[in-house]
């Protein structure tokens, strides 16, 4: 039941013995236990992961490419491992868990085809007898801090688009999930990584901005990743700016989910379903506002109200097949209480659902949201959703871009030219006509605009995220100069 730290590929305790304990949080039962990483214990992680990249930063493509490879075959052979600790750890289905190990297991052989794609490129140039030229290169040490609601996959990527450019990683996983991000490292290192190429720290939550201070602000750290809430995301972005670090961040959501009168309501029905319960909507593409045209809303929210009902809440580790299990902390089941009550006061309706007493929550539906409500652009994170009722496709536009986050959105319409014209206005990194705002393809860059954050993971977009690009001339030393 304990997370270590990993140094070196060594499994560690944290200087001084401390660790950190991850209670169930309905059950209040303890479930993991985990080394508390110390500033002591970063200086040796960083200092570390400055020694291996020394000669991992010259490892071929071919090499990084077969260890890619096994770790997603490792990754794949932990499969029950994964679903047992997870629904341990954070409440997580069967489903959500074998998503989470499937997706990183392709997005790990997508970073593997990315090593031989990493690539410079000729520049014409004026110069006589010149030859110009770009290189990209490794940037030395990433720092990928990881949250708990999608461990492996999340875990995955921030660990291996780095190492597919040639970078060293210290990968910080979250303290809700000690266990199932420790395994996320054992699968990496089980594969054949050279020591230091990986390394791996949990830090207790008084401890977790000096320990991520002292990384960022050590020479071998060039970049940052993080996936995590937009409050925490911008206390990272502004250490990196005092340490001219460039980093990338995936931050929150409250993804818009448009309906318009032409809709196929059954289709629209089954993505909404999917979108905004699976693993209790704490995901952060999840569907937060149905923004629905006020034509086909009876019918949409009779439909949507009466599959909610049908959703089977448990807890998993009892019940592996269970859809809806329990949020990952009293404090959540508090926070969206007050949600819904702000929101019934000032004259939304409960179409489903209803205040919650313990972490296992009802799939809630709240009707006739409006903008005077809390709830209305608040990030809820968890099995609750909201539907916004609109008079045609420009005020569901409107409606869509009123929030002050950026990320995953769909629209549903029959008339798939006008969905596209409303999709390149919409403000989102990621638009998905007639499907589920809860989607993700290794090929496909994802990432937000606005306060969900900036830089994009996936695809050939992470080459430029996680490398330097370098002009390089090659000129005739004999060449004359105007004075």
């Amino acid at each position: 039941m304990s997370a270590q730290l990993v140094i070196d590929n060594i499994k560690l305790d944290a200087t001084g013995g401390k660790t950190i304990q991850r209670l169930d949080p309905v059950s209040a039962k303890l479930v993991s236990t985990a080394a508390a990483c110390t500033l002591e214990d970063a200086k040796r992680l960083a200092a570390s992961s400055e020694r291996a990249f020394r000669k991992w930063s010259k490892t071929g493509p071919t090499e990084r490419r077969r260890l890619l490879l096994a770790a997603a075959d490792v990754l794949e052979a932990k499969m029950s491992e994964f679903c047992r600790i997870m629904a341990e750890e954070i409440g997580a289905s069967q489903l959500w868990a074998q998503f989470n190990v499937g997706a990183s297991a392709n997005l790990l052989r997508e970073a593997a085809a990315l090593t031989t794609q990493i690539k410079g490129e000729t520049i014409p140039t004026d110069k006589l007898g010149a030859f110009s030229l770009t290189l990209r290169q490794p940037v030395g040490t990433v720092l990928s801090i990881v949250p708990w609601n999608g461990p492996v996959i999340l875990g995955a990527r921030a660990i291996a688009y780095p190492l597919a450019c040639g970078n060293t990683v210290i990968f910080k996983g979250s303290e809700n999930s000690p266990r199932t991000h420790a395994l996320v490292a054992d699968a990496f290192i089980e594969a054949g990584l050279p020591a230091g190429v990986l390394n791996f720290l949990i830090t207790a939550p008084e401890d977790a901005s000096a320990v991520t201070e002292a990384l960022v602000a050590h020479d071998t750290v060039r970049r940052v990743n993080f996936t995590g809430s937009t409050k925490v995301g911008r206390m990272i972005a502004e250490t990196c700016a005092s340490h001219l670090k460039r980093c990338l961040l995936e931050l929150g959501g409250k993804a818009p989910f448009v309906v318009l009168e032409d809709a196929d309501i059954d289709g629209a029905v089954n993505a909404a379903v999917f979108g905004s319960f699976l693993y209790q909507g704490q995901i952060c593409m999840s569907n937060e506002r149905f923004v629905v045209d006020q034509r086909v809303a009876d019918e949409f929210v009779s439909k949507f109200s009466e599959r909610i009902g049908k959703l089977e809440l448990g807890d998993p580790t009892a019940s592996p097949t269970c859809v809806v299990g329990p949020v990952i902390a009293q404090g959540s089941v508090k926070r969206i209480n007050h949600l819904i009550e702000d929101a019934l006061g000032k004259g939304a309706v409960i179409a489903a659902g209803g205040i919650a007493d313990s972490a296992l929550m009802q799939p809630t539906l709240v009707d006739r949201v409006t903008k005077d409500m809390e709830i209305y652009d608040e990030e809820t994170f968890g099995p609750i959703t909201t539907i916004v009722r609109v008079d045609g496709a420009e005020e569901a536009l409107e409606v869509a871009n009123d929030t002050a986050y950026g990320l995953s959105s769909a629209i549903f319409s029959a008339n798939v030219s006008k969905a596209l014209e409303l999709a390149s206005r919409l403000d989102a990194g990621c638009v998905h006509i007639n499907g589920a705002t809860v989607q993700n393809e290794a090929q496909a860059p994802y990432g937000g605009m606005k306060q969900s954050g900036y830089g994009r993971f996936d695809g050939s977009a992470v080459i430029d995220e996680f490398t330097e690009i370098k002009w390089v001339t090659v000129e005739p030393s004999d060449q004359p100069y105007p004075f």
